[in-house]
C-alpha cells in the first residue's frame, strides 16, 4: 500500500502566518487564483467538497492519479492546496478537509466558469447522465433518426429550426429535457405528431411528486411505495402512448375497456401458479440469477417448508402483478407432528412472508397457498387455520390467503375454523375436492380455456376488462345487437393480450422472471393463458336491457357469456392461443366504468338504486338470501360456463358466527368455487379491524379508516 509523503506541516503553518501577516493583500489573492489556475486542484476541492473527509489514499485515487508515476504531481498539487489554507489535515485521523477558504475559492471558481460560459455565447446543456456537455445539434439529429425513425432529410430542418429558437433562449445552461420539449414542439407544428410521441419523456412533474410524496398514500407505503408508484406511472405512459395499437388505447381511454396493471402489463404476468413438488430435489436454485438469494434448501419436512416460505413468497410475489398461487405446500407441512407447534410456525412463516414481500415493491400482490383436504387430516388442517387467524389477527391487511379444497366430513370438521379466520378478515377460497385444477382466491382457473392444465406451472394474464354495460347502452336495448358488438370488443382485445403474452414471455426469456423460470426449471415447462374479464354483466342484462328473473334473464346472461366464450376460443385459434378464456372477476375497472358512463350518459340509475359507484364483477350470494335457490343455481350455471374463472362470493358480514358456519356449509355443498368474506374497516390509528358499519373504531375509537378489506 502506498505511504503518505511526509511534509512539513510545521514549516508550512509558519510560512503560512507569515503569508497572512507579512504579505500584502494583493500578493495573497494572486496566491490563490495561481491555486485556482489548475485544474487538478480545483478538482481535488470539489471531490473534498463532496465526498467528504478523505484519507491520502482515497484522495489521490479519486482525484485520478492513479499510478505510481503520477504520485509525485498529486502531493506538488496538495502541498499548494495547505499552503494557501485551502486545505487543512486532521493529524489525529490523518484525513483532508476542505476548509472555509476552500469552499468559498470553490464557489468562486464556479461563478466564473458559468460567466465564460455566457461570455463566450457558447451552450452547455445538463444531461441526464449528470453531465455538462457542450451543445451540439448533430445529437438532435441523431435522436430524431434513430429513436423517431424521421427521414434524414426531415431530421435537418427540424434540427435547423430547433437550433435558432434554442439560441434565442436567455439561460447559461440548457437541460436535455428542455431541447427535447423543443424538438417536440417543433414536430407538432409541423403536423408529426406520431414523430412527437416516439420522443416524448415520460415521467412526472414536480407537483405531483410533491403531492405523492404527502399523500397518506405515501405515509402507509413507505418510500418503497412511492418509487413503486413512480415507476409505474412511467411504464403506463409508456403503454398507452408508445406500446398499445392506437385503436386499443383510445379504447382504454374511453371507456370501453380497462387495462389494470398498466404499469406492469409488459414486465410482468398478473397471476403466477407455481407447484412446489415439481422443483428438482425439492430445491430451488438461482444459479446466480438473483442477487441475494442463491439456494434453498431440498424441502422435506414441515420445518424446510416453513422456512422456506417466507423467501419464495417474497421472490415470487415480485415477479406478478396481482397473486401468487403456491401448490405442493401442504405435503410437506402434513408430516408436522405437533398440531399447536405448527399453528405457532405457520403464522410466524405468513408474517415473515408479508414483510419481506412488502419490502421489495410497493404493491403487493397476494399469495395464496394451496390446501388440498385430502394431503392431510382435519387436526393438521385445523392447525393450519388457526395459524392463518393469528396471522390474520395481528396484521391490518392480510396479503397471504388459502384456497382450501375439501369435501364431506373432513369440511364439516374444519368449518369452525374456516368460519373463525373469515370472520377475522381471513382470505379464504374453498373448492370442491373434484376440482380439476387450481384457482386463485380472484377466481382466476390455472388453465383457462382447458379442462385440465397440462403443465404445473402456469402463468395467467387477465389485466384486461371490457365494459358491457357501455355495450348494452349502444345496441338499443336490443340483445342479439348487444351479443354482436361484445363479440367485436372481444377481437381486438385478445389481440391485445396476445402482444401483451409475447412481451411477457420475452421479458421473461431475458432473466425479468429468475425464481419463476427456476421453479419450473425452464420457461420451457410453463404455459400461459390469456384471459377476457367481463364487467357490469348483471347490470347489462338485468337493467339495461330490461331482462329479469321472471322474463328469461338468467337464461340471456348464460347465452351472451357462452357467445363470449366461443367468440374467444375462435379468435384464439387465429392468433394461434391455444389457452384464452373469459372470466368474470374483480379489478378496478368497475368503479372507472361506472364513473365514466355517467358523465356519458347522465347519472345512472342502475347504481343509485343499488347504493354503490361501480359496476358488478363477479357474482356476490348474500349469506342471509341461500334460501332463494335460483341464484345459487345461477351462479353455479355461470361458473360452468366461464372457462377463465369466477369471482364467486359469499357475503358473510352482517351474519354470527353459527349462521355464518352454516352459510359457508350450504354454499359449499352447491358451488364448486367460493370464497366466504366479511367486509371489515382498518382503523388507520390502531391498526385494529371492526365491522364496516360502525362509525368509528371500536377498540381506539377513531374515526380514521385505513382501507377496506374487501380485497
Amino acid at each position: 500500500m502506498e505511504t503518505e509523503p511526509s511534509f512539513d506541516y510545521s514549516q508550512l503553518q509558519k510560512e503560512s502566518r507569515k503569508g497572512g501577516v507579512l504579505e500584502s493583500a494583493s500578493k495573497r489573492v494572486r496566491m490563490i487564483f495561481s491555486v485556482m489556475a489548475s485544474p487538478n486542484r480545483i478538482d481535488i476541492l470539489r471531490i473534498l467538497n463532496t465526498k467528504g473527509p478523505l484519507t491520502y489514499s482515497e484522495l489521490k485515487a479519486l482525484a485520478g492519479f492513479k499510478s505510481k508515476k503520477e504520485s509525485g504531481k498529486f502531493a506538488y498539487h496538495l502541498r499548494k492546496l495547505l499552503r494557501q489554507l485551502l486545505v487543512a489535515l486532521n493529524k489525529a485521523e490523518r484525513r483532508y478537509t476542505i476548509t472555509n477558504l476552500g469552499k468559498l475559492v470553490l464557489s468562486l471558481a464556479r461563478q466564473i466558469e458559468e460567466r465564460s460560459i455566457i461570455e463566450s455565447g457558447k451552450m452547455y446543456v445538463r444531461t441526464g447522465r449528470q453531465t455538462i456537455e457542450e451543445f451540439n445539434s448533430h445529437k438532435i439529429i441523431q435522436s430524431l433518426v434513430r429513436e423517431a425513425n424521421l427521414p434524414l432529410e426531415q431530421a435537418h430542418k427540424i434540427t435547423e429550426e430547433v437550433e435558432n429558437k434554442i439560441y434565442k433562449f436567455q439561460t447559461a445552461y440548457l437541460t436535455s429535457s428542455l431541447i427535447r420539449e423543443t424538438v417536440n414542439s417543433v414536430l407538432i407544428e409541423h403536423g408529426h405528431e406520431e414523430y412527437r410521441n416516439k420522443l416524448a419523456r415520460l415521467g412526472l412533474p414536480p407537483s405531483d411528486i410533491s403531492e405523492m410524496l404527502a399523500s397518506e398514500d405515501a405515509t402507509r407505503s413507505g418510500a418503497a411505495g412511492v418509487m413503486a408508484r413512480t415507476a409505474g406511472s412511467v411504464f403506463s405512459e409508456y403503454l398507452i402512448f408508445n406500446t398499445l395499437p392506437k385503436d386499443i388505447a383510445d379504447m382504454h381511454l374511453a371507456g370501453e375497456i380497462h387495462i389494470a396493471q398498466p404499469g406492469t402489463w409488459g414486465l410482468l404476468p398478473d397471476t403466477l401458479f407455481v407447484d412446489l413438488s415439481d422443483m428438482e430435489g425439492g430445491s430451488l436454485d438461482l444459479a446466480g440469477r438473483h442477487p441475494t438469494v442463491a439456494r434453498l434448501a431440498s424441502i422435506k419436512t414441515a420445518d424446510d417448508m416453513l422456512a422456506a416460505l417466507p423467501v419464495l413468497i417474497a421472490l415470487l410475489s415480485r415477479e406478478a402483478s396481482t397473486e401468487v398461487v403456491l401448490e405442493g405446500v401442504a405435503p410437506a407441512l402434513a408430516r408436522a407432528k405437533d398440531a399447536d407447534d405448527l399453528a405457532a410456525k405457520f403464522a410466524r412463516a405468513l408474517a415473515s412472508s408479508s414483510a419481506s414481500a412488502a419490502a421489495g415493491a410497493g404493491q403487493q400482490p397476494l399469495a395464496t397457498l394451496v390446501v388440498p383436504g385430502d394431503a392431510m387430516d382435519a387436526k393438521q388442517l385445523n392447525a393450519l387455520l388457526d395459524g392463518y387467524r393469528r396471522y390474520v389477527d395481528a396484521t391490518p391487511v392480510p396479503r397471504a390467503g388459502l384456497a382450501i379444497t375439501t369435501g364431506g366430513k373432513l369440511l364439516k370438521d374444519s368449518l369452525d375454523h374456516i368460519t373463525a379466520a373469515v370472520r377475522s378478515g381471513g382470505i379464504i377460497t374453498i373448492g370442491s375436492i373434484n376440482s380439476s385444477a387450481a384457482r386463485s382466491s380472484s377466481g382466476i382457473r390455472k388453465a383457462a380455456g382447458a379442462k385440465n392444465s397440462s403443465s404445473s406451472s402456469v402463468m395467467s394474464l387477465q389485466a384486461l376488462s371490457i365494459n358491457l354495460p357501455r355495450l348494452a347502452y349502444e345496441s338499443n336495448r336490443d340483445e342479439t345487437y348487444f351479443r354482436a358488438k361484445l363479440a367485436l370488443a372481444i377481437k381486438p382485445s385478445l389481440a391485445a393480450m396476445a402482444m401483451r403474452k409475447k412481451a411477457v414471455m420475452e421479458n421473461a426469456r431475458r432473466g425479468l422472471l429468475p425464481a419463476f423460470s427456476v421453479a419450473t426449471q425452464s420457461m420451457q415447462h410453463a404455459t400461459s393463458s390469456i384471459v377476457i374479464n367481463l364487467t357490469g354483466a348483471r347490470e347489462s342484462v338485468f337493467s339495461i336491457l330490461g331482462y329479469d328473473e321472471a322474463n328469461s334473464g338468467a337464461e340471456v346472461m348464460q347465452k351472451v357469456l357462452k357467445t363470449a366464450v366461443e367468440v374467444a376460443a375462435a379468435q384464439g385459434k387465429q392468433l394461434g392461443e391455444d389457452s384464452c378464456g373469459v372470466a368474470m372477476i374483480a379489478d378496478d375497472s368497475g368503479a372507472r366504468f361506472a364513473a365514466l358512463d355517467s358523465e356519458k350518459y347522465g347519472k345512472v340509475s342502475l347504481l343509485q338504486s343499488q347504493n354503490t359507484a361501480s359496476y358488478s364483477q363477479g357474482m356476490t350470494l348474500n349469506g342471509k338470501e341461500l334460501d332463494k335457490k335460483q341464484l345459487v343455481a345461477e351462479c353455479s350455471a355461470i361458473d360452468r360456463i366461464l372457462n377463465g374463472g369466477l369471482a364467486a362470493a359469499l357475503d358473510v358480514t352482517d351474519l354470527g358466527a353459527g349462521e355464518a358456519r352454516s352459510a359457508i356449509e350450504a354454499s359449499a355443498a352447491e358451488l364448486a368455487f367460493f370464497r366466504p368474506r366479511a367486509k371489515l374497516a382498518v382503523c388507520a390509528t390502531c391498526g385494529k379491524k371492526y365491522k364496516i358499519s360502525a362509525d368509528r373504531c371500536e377498540s381506539c375509537k377513531s374515526p380514521h379508516r385505513l382501507m377496506l378489506a374487501t380485497a
